[in-house]
């Protein structure tokens, strides 16, 4: 498929990153699941992989559980959905920022039976084991926190390092109350997010990456219908000229055009149908007045089925079910057919093709012009879905060549890597996405006329993120600034009002009444100053008062000319005087260089007030203003306090989950030792040639000692009294393993080690024929100690044939591979011994020569002998600076 293909690219990529370990993650949080994926840099993995969790899942459930004082996530909460619906707690994503009907409305329409409870910010908290204590009650953020803490810990498991960098990918249709309160989450589990993602443009970076643009522009539409939503994204795929290198080079990139959404149309709903048609049945089936759907383990265990028989619809014309003990321990099986299902859920086909067309319809953009139709997200392979969408489109064939599960993770991979620090792609692929909300700002205020100035558009839909804005009012009091949703245009689900933000502005009074005496050139003005971020959250940043005053201020004429003995005609003088303090004493150096000091004269004083003069100065001051965010509800940010509070509630439960996990570990641990050892016993006949009956006995008791307090007191034991219990038995069992084990290794090793001594002996008449040059004493060492492991080994056989099977042995494996070791080292230690370069024979001078030379050096004159011997030094000098030349590699710039 063309999705494993771009992941092969992907490792083909060169990543650039320093020395040290780093990594990112990604995480695609859905309403029902959860994907994970890692970049990381760590020699022989993957660059890009997705992290699986404890059942080897590449797709995890988006799950929270309280269950008898413990908390469980992902596929340990899964494991009781069934059981206990009202206490595993699901949807959390989509309850983040909701109004509390809205919330409610959502749990309903799923039938989630929680206990729930309005929080002081309007929303919904979620009360688990009763709620009697502040503790048992939770917040949407608090258990979207645990989930993505969950995502953090498959990622570290994966990486095998630490990892808190990632970059999170939400649905489009997200709104500013959701986005915070998913920031807020992460905060809480200890992430630090670079950035939230559109799922489309994570799709699109996984779309883009492995393809080439500079000869061909393209419009592709992603179409994704997943657990509870569905949208379509239009994208244009493009490329432009760059610089790298000082090279003219070609960058991909992609700008989303439109994405249009229905928040409300998923997988899910399809499988609500079935859920009623089949309640339906199931009351016929029962009659009495009795309603499955008041039952919430019975609608429970038949949406646990239905899912099932859906994904069987898929791939089959016809899908049984079956659920023992729905209610009241009756069974309920029955069979449907993919046209019955196709039936029930009509409706579904024509709305699932409305956001193409919305798509369409707003990019003027015929269907010819759409390059591909990409589809992504785990409903779209409902085989009615796929061909409705291509009767509308006119194709035989949809475009899949994106994984729909995993596209859009590995994609916000590929952005965590571009964003993060320590990672970067080689290949680059241009990302250009867009606020999917319009936003004005309207400000409110004494005497702050209302007109066009005060209510204004401050991000048209589709505007670039991030981006600065900045607006700016003629008014001298404190003011209101309120930020909401333009108008005309749908909210984000569930949201009741347009309103998202509304700050205090003050400190323009004080400003206004300090400045107001003062010559104003201009009336006093704000400037607010906005900004959009990479997560597409809208904020006030700053704001300023800024206030311009025309003063007149003394400055020096231009090119003014003054006669005076005192003071000096060249630039020097001049200068000096220009800086002098008016009424005091300048010293002043004349061309002489001398320093003289002149007296003030009347005269002089005249002349020096005729140097300057009063001119007109525009000044602006720019005065800090204080912001105070109103806002209550949903919309106001949490507290530090809050989130230091909810903090130390995670870490507590964070603690729990370790201590009960390796609690659980150590008594599988304990439980695993006792069986495996009375097999052992039972089983292998060596165990009575390495241990005496009374000895075995003994054992087996105290194995059955532990296995009885295991099944009883040991119920509710903890980890230390696991770990107490195990070291006791391996104080028995370790001594008689150890012997049984000997049995087979201990002849092995010595087999092993003579073998090499024999073999050593050819060695050594080797080094004698092809490496004559290796030193003899280093050569006798080795026969020496090859010798003194003979004897040893000779010695140590015999004191174990005298020794009896039940005693410790004379000496094991392990210390026979460590000598044998020992002896390998000094015999590679001589082999590495190179062949000596031959000694050079320098030529000998006869006498006569040597004699003349010394008869020529003894009549040179002192300077020619100073001479001789500066130019032999240079000589010498020169030939050095010519080696350490040669040795220099070559230097390239590195890429």
């Amino acid at each position: 498929m063309a999705w494993k293909v771009a992941l092969a690219v992907l490792f083909s990529l060169a990543l650039l990153f320093s020395p040290s370990q780093a990594a990112v993650l990604s995480v695609d949080l859905g309403s029902e699941s959860l994907k994970v994926a890692v970049v990381n840099l760590k020699p022989g993995q993957s660059p890009i992989s997705i992290a699986i969790n404890e059942m080897s899942k590449r797709k995890s459930p988006a799950l929270v559980s309280f269950n008898e004082g413990n908390r469980l996530l992902g596929e340990e909460a899964a494991g009781l959905a069934a059981r206990y619906p009202q206490k595993v707690y699901s949807q959390t994503r989509d309850l983040l920022g909701k109004p509390y009907a809205s919330a409610q409305k959502i749990l309903n329409s799923m039938y989630l039976p929680f206990e729930t409870k309005e929080n002081f910010r309007g929303g919904m908290n979620l009360v688990a084991d009763g709620g009697n204590e502040n503790d048992s009650v939770y917040s949407p953020e608090e258990l979207v926190a645990m989930v993505l803490g969950y995502a953090v810990n498959l990622a570290e498991f994966h990486a095998k390092i630490p990892i808190k960098d990632a970059v999170i990918a939400v649905p489009p249709y997200m709104g500013q109350a959701e986005r915070r309160g998913l920031l807020a989450a992460a905060q809480l589990a200890g992430i630090n997010v670079l950035s939230l993602i559109n799922e489309h443009s994570g799709a699109a970076l996984q779309y883009g990456i492995d393809k080439d643009f500079s000869n061909e522009t393209r419009h592709v539409i992603f179409y994704d219908m997943g657990a509870t939503s569905t949208y379509a994204a239009l994208v244009y795929f493009s490329a432009y000229k760059g610089k790298e290198y000082g090279k003219s080079v070609s960058v991909n990139q992609f700008q989303v055009k439109d994405v249009r959404w229905n928040p409300e149309l998923g997988g899910q709903h399809m499988e609500l149908r079935l859920v009623e048609y089949f309640a339906d049945q199931f009351n016929a089936q029962v009659g009495g007045g009795i309603d499955v759907r008041k039952f919430p383990k019975a609608m429970a265990k038949l949406k646990k089925q239905v899912k099932r028989t859906k994904e069987i619809l898929s791939a089959n014309t016809a899908a049984p079910i079956s659920v023992e003990s729905l209610h009241d321990d009756v069974d309920f099986r029955s069979t449907i057919t993919r046209e019955k299902f196709e039936e029930l859920c009509e409706d579904i086909w024509e709305k699932s093709l409305l956001p193409v067309k919305e798509v369409l319809e707003h990019s003027g953009l015929s269907l010819e012009e759409i390059y591909a139709v990409e589809l992504i997200g785990g409903a779209t392979r409902v085989p009615k879905l796929q061909a409705k969408l291509q009767e509308f489109l006119g194709r035989k064939e949809l475009d899949r060549h994106l994984d729909a599960d995993e596209a859009i993770v590995l994609g916000a991979a590929l952005h965590a890597a571009n964003l993060s620090d320590g990672i970067k792609l080689n290949r680059k692929l241009g990302m250009v996405d867009g606020s999917l909300y319009g936003f004005v700002v309207e400000l409110n205020g004494p005497e702050l006329l209302k007109d066009e100035s005060s209510r204004q558009l401050l991000v048209p839909r589709m505007k670039k993120v991030p981006s600065k804005m900045f607006r700016s009012v003629n008014h001298n009091k404190d003011f209101e600034v309120s930020l909401a949703y333009e108008s005309g245009h749908h909210l984000p689900p569930g949201a009741t009002a347009p309103e998202i933000a509304r700050y205090q502005i003050s400190g323009l009074t004080d400003a206004s009444e300090k400045y107001s005496s003062r010559n104003l050139s201009s009336p006093i003005k704000a400037s607010i100053h906005f900004s959009l971020s990479r997560s597409g959250i809208l904020s006030l940043d700053r704001a300023d008062a800024v206030i311009e005053i025309t003063e007149w201020v003394e400055v020096p004429k231009k090119n003014l000319t003054i006669e005076s003995s005192t003071i000096s005609s060249n630039g020097s003088a001049e200068s000096a005087a220009g800086n002098s303090s008016e009424g005091s004493n300048e010293s002043i150096k004349t061309d002489s260089g001398i320093s003289k000091t002149s007296n003030t004269s009347a005269e002089e004083q005249a002349a020096a007030e005729l140097a300057t003069e009063k001119k007109l100065k525009k000044r602006t001051f720019r005065v800090p203003l204080k912001i105070v965010e109103k806002i209550t509800g949903l919309g106001m940010s949490l507290s530090e306090d809050f989130l230091t509070e909810v903090k130390k509630k995670l870490q507590v439960l964070d603690q729990k989950d370790t201590d009960r996990k390796r609690t659980a570990e150590l008594k599988n641990n304990l439980e695993g030792y006792i069986y495996t050892t009375k097999e052992k016993i039972e089983t292998l006949e060596d165990f009575e040639k390495v241990s005496t009956s009374a000895e075995r006995q003994s054992f087996i008791e105290k194995l059955d000692q532990v296995q009885d307090w295991l099944y009883t007191d040991g119920e509710d034991a903890n980890a230390t009294e696991f770990q107490e219990r195990l070291d006791q038995l391996k104080a028995v069992g370790d001594p008689i393993f150890l012997r049984l084990k000997e049995l087979t290794a201990r002849p092995a090793a010595v087999e092993q080690g003579r073998k090499y001594i024999d073999e050593l002996k050819q060695i050594v008449e080797e080094w004698k024929v092809k490496k004559p040059w290796l030193p003899q004493e280093r050569v006798d060492e080795v026969i020496k100690s090859s010798e003194k492991l003979k004897n040893w080994l000779d010695e140590k056989e015999s004191e174990q044939k005298k020794a009896s099977g039940f005693s410790e042995p004379a000496f094991t494996s392990e210390e026979v591979y460590l000598k044998v070791l020992d002896l390998q080292t000094k015999v590679a230690s001589i082999n590495r011994i190179t062949k000596p370069k031959p000694k050079v024979q320098k030529p000998v001078k006869n006498e006569t020569e040597s004699n003349e030379q010394k008869t020529d050096d003894s009549n040179s004159t002192p300077t020619d002998s100073s001479s001789s011997s500066d130019s032999t030094a240079d000589n010498s000098e020169e030939t050095k600076e010519e080696e350490t030349v040669t040795e220099q590699p070559e230097v390239h710039d590195e890429l």
